[in-house]
């Protein structure tokens, strides 16, 4: 892993692979240091500081941090989970089915058996990248891009699921759709899904 400056008050820690990205958040959160934000992405830990004073301490930690071995991600028991109802009928979820060797009701339950974690958010506001799902359900993106979907459609791609809060353009293979709300401004806090909660899919009929 490296440690990067990023600004007068954040530094950046880059890590290999995006699978470490909740175990990182989880470490750095445990070490108890004077900081406004900890912001996940698929291999990077933005870390802000309170002020300038405190950036060289927390640097300096963050170093002796790094020579240690990196903790294992957090296991589903240790944050909020999240459940949330799913319409199984997506577009997509034939040729899902086709390039796992899974039926389509195989599918649902390689969906619904086992929690996601909520490695980082990103695409539009509300969007969860989760991981930590089913191995069997790594499915390539669309060769072609659709220029609208649904909210409240649920995806896979990639090896994340997600779940689309708006009606936007997007890539992933469609496998159901949620009336769950992802994004609400006058929530506290706006997002249905934070970094290191967990979802928990459950199939459900009109």
């Amino acid at each position: 892993m490296r440690l990067l400056r990023f600004g007068e008050l954040a530094m950046l820690l880059e890590c290999e692979l995006p699978a470490q990205g909740a175990a990182l958040q989880a470490a750095v959160a445990a070490l108890d240091l004077p900081v406004t934000d900890l912001v996940p992405g698929a291999r990077t830990l933005l870390v802000r500081v309170a002020e300038a004073a405190d950036y060289r301490p927390v640097w300096l930690r963050l170093e002796d941090f790094l020579a240690e071995p990196l903790p294992p991600a957090p296991a589903a028991t240790a944050g909020q989970t999240v459940t949330i109802a799913v319409h199984y009928d997506g577009p997509d979820l034939a040729q899902v089915a086709a390039l796992t060797g899974l039926d389509a009701a195989e599918v649902v339950a390689a969906h619904t058996g086992l929690p996601w974690r909520v490695a980082f958010g990103g695409f539009a506001p509300g969007f969860a990248y989760l991981d930590s799902g089913d191995p069997r359900l790594v499915v390539p993106r669309l060769e072609t891009p659709r220029t609208a979907v649904p909210a409240g459609a649920v995806a896979l791609a990639d090896g994340y699921s997600g779940i689309y809060p708006r009606s936007s353009p997007g890539g992933w293979q469609l496998i159901g759709r949620t009336s769950a709300v992802l994004w609400d401004a006058d929530s506290e806090p706006p997002a249905l899904l934070l970094p290191g909660w967990w979802v928990q899919f459950v199939a459900v009929h009109e």
